[in-house]
C-alpha cells in the first residue's frame, strides 16, 4: 500500500497577510482618525463604505449591519416575512442562511441543488411552492451566481420574494449584473476569508428599495427612527468604524483581487486537468465566478483530507453536513436521502486552498499532492 511520507511544505487554506500588507498604510491612517474623533459607531467612515458598495454593485442602497447572518434576517423582516411563513432554501450551504429564516419564525423549506454547479434547482423550487411561500433565498455558492433569473416566472405567479444570500459572491456577475441585485434585496457577509473581508464580522444588505433599505436601518438600529423613538422591536446589528475602514481599502483592490483569483483557478483547471478520481468545478453559462472557493469532488473525501494534511495542504470541507441532516433542524422531518445531490456532494466536496496572492509554487505542491493522495486512497480501498 503506497504512503505518503509527511513533508514540511505547507500551503494555508486562506492566508490575508498579503492582503494585509497592501492595504496596511491606508488602514492605520484611517484608523488614526478614527479614533481621533472617536466616531466609532456610524460615521462619515460608514456612510462612504455603504455609498462605495452600493456603487461597486449598481445598487441604490447598501445597509452595513454586525453579520452576514444578520443581514439576511433582517432583509426578511423588512421584506415583510412574517412567523409561519414559509422560505425555500438550499440543502447546500452553511447553516446561517436557514438560521436567519428561523430566528423570523418563518421555516426553512430545503430543496436540492442542480448536479453540476451545486446551486439552487429551480426545478426543485417549483416543486416545493404552497401558498405559504413567502421568499425565496438563492444562495451564490462558491463564488457563483444561482440562476435567479429562471425564478422570475415563480416570483410573478406567486409574489414571493428573492433574497440573495450572497455572502461567498462580491464581485460576481450573472449575465452582466452584480451578484446581490438580481432579487428584492440581498444579505451577504464580510467575515475576514470572504473575497471582501473586514477585521472581524460584518455584513450588509444591498437593496434598490427605499423602504426595504429604510426598514433594515431601522430594524437594525433597535427598531427607532430617531434617538428613542422606538417604533418596532428591532435589534443591535451596526456597521461600525473599524470595520468600514479595512472595507473600504478592501473593497479599492476587490477586481484585481478577484482577477487573481480567477487565474489561480485557472491555473488549478490546468495542473488538475485529467488526473483520474478528481472531478473539477465548472463555470456556468451567464457567470463571471469569483472563486471564493476552489471545490472539487473526490472518492474517500475524508480519507484524501488526512493524506493532505499530513503533506502540509490545508484544505477544507464545504459543507460535510446539508442542512437538513443536522441536528438542529430534524425537526423539519427530512430524512437521509430526500436531497440526494447535496447529500452525495456532502460526503466528496474538498475545497484547496485559495486566495488571490497564492502562487504558482503553491498550487503546484497543492496538486501533486492531492494526485498522490487520490491514488493512495484508491490503492486503499482497492486492498480493503
Amino acid at each position: 500500500m503506497t504512503t505518503i511520507t509527511p513533508q514540511t511544505t505547507s500551503v494555508p487554506f486562506v492566508d490575508l497577510r498579503a492582503q494585509q500588507r497592501e492595504i496596511d498604510a491606508q488602514v492605520q491612517e484611517d484608523l488614526r482618525q478614527v479614533f481621533a474623533d472617536t466616531a466609532f459607531i456610524g460615521g462619515p467612515h460608514v456612510a462612504r463604505f455603504e455609498q462605495s458598495y452600493a456603487a461597486f454593485l449598481g445598487a441604490r442602497h447598501c445597509v452595513g449591519v454586525a453579520s452576514g447572518t444578520d443581514a439576511l434576517e433582517l432583509a426578511l423582516r423588512s421584506a415583510g416575512v412574517e412567523a409561519g411563513a414559509e422560505v425555500i432554501l438550499p440543502a447546500n450551504t452553511f447553516i446561517a442562511t436557514a438560521e436567519a429564516v428561523s430566528r423570523i419564525g418563518a421555516r426553512p423549506v430545503v430543496v436540492d441543488v442542480d448536479p453540476r454547479y451545486l446551486l439552487i434547482d429551480p426545478r426543485a423550487i417549483e416543486a416545493a411552492i404552497t401558498p405559504r411561500t413567502r421568499a425565496i433565498i438563492p444562495v451564490h455558492l462558491f463564488g457563483q451566481a444561482a440562476f435567479v433569473e429562471e425564478l422570475e416566472p415563480i416570483v410573478e405567479r406567486t409574489g414571493a420574494l428573492i433574497i440573495e444570500d450572497a455572502a461567498q459572491s462580491q464581485g460576481a456577475r450573472r449575465n452582466g449584473r452584480r451578484a446581490g441585485t438580481l432579487g428584492a434585496a440581498a444579505g451577504t457577509s464580510f467575515y475576514p476569508g470572504k473575497n471582501l473581508g473586514a477585521a472581524g464580522d460584518a455584513g450588509a444588505v444591498i437593496t434598490d428599495d427605499d423602504d426595504l433599505a429604510a426598514g433594515v436601518r431601522r430594524l437594525g438600529d433597535h427598531g427607532s427612527s430617531a434617538k428613542y423613538r422606538h417604533d418596532v422591536i428591532g435589534m443591535n446589528s451596526r456597521l461600525d468604524a473599524v470595520q468600514a475602514v479595512v472595507l473600504l481599502a478592501k473593497l479599492a483592490r476587490l477586481e484585481e483581487w478577484n482577477r487573481m483569483r480567477r487565474e489561480a483557478a485557472a491555473r488549478y483547471a490546468e495542473l488538475l486537468d485529467g488526473i483520474e478520481g478528481i472531478w473539477l468545478p465548472s463555470e456556468a453559462e451567464g457567470n463571471e465566478h469569483v472563486w471564493h472557493l476552489f471545490t472539487v469532488q473526490v472518492e474517500d473525501r475524508d480519507g484524501v483530507l488526512r493524506r493532505l494534511q499530513e503533506r502540509g495542504v490545508s484544505a477544507g470541507i464545504h459543507y460535510p453536513v446539508p442542512v437538513h441532516l443536522t441536528g438542529a433542524y430534524e425537526h423539519l422531518g427530512y430524512p437521509r436521502g430526500a436531497f440526494p445531490v447535496a447529500e452525495a456532494a456532502a460526503d466528496r466536496l474538498l475545497s484547496l486552498p485559495m486566495f488571490p496572492h497564492i502562487t504558482r509554487d503553491q498550487q503546484e505542491h497543492v496538486a501533486e499532492t492531492l494526485a498522490a493522495a487520490v491514488t493512495a486512497s484508491g490503492q486503499s480501498e482497492a486492498v480493503s
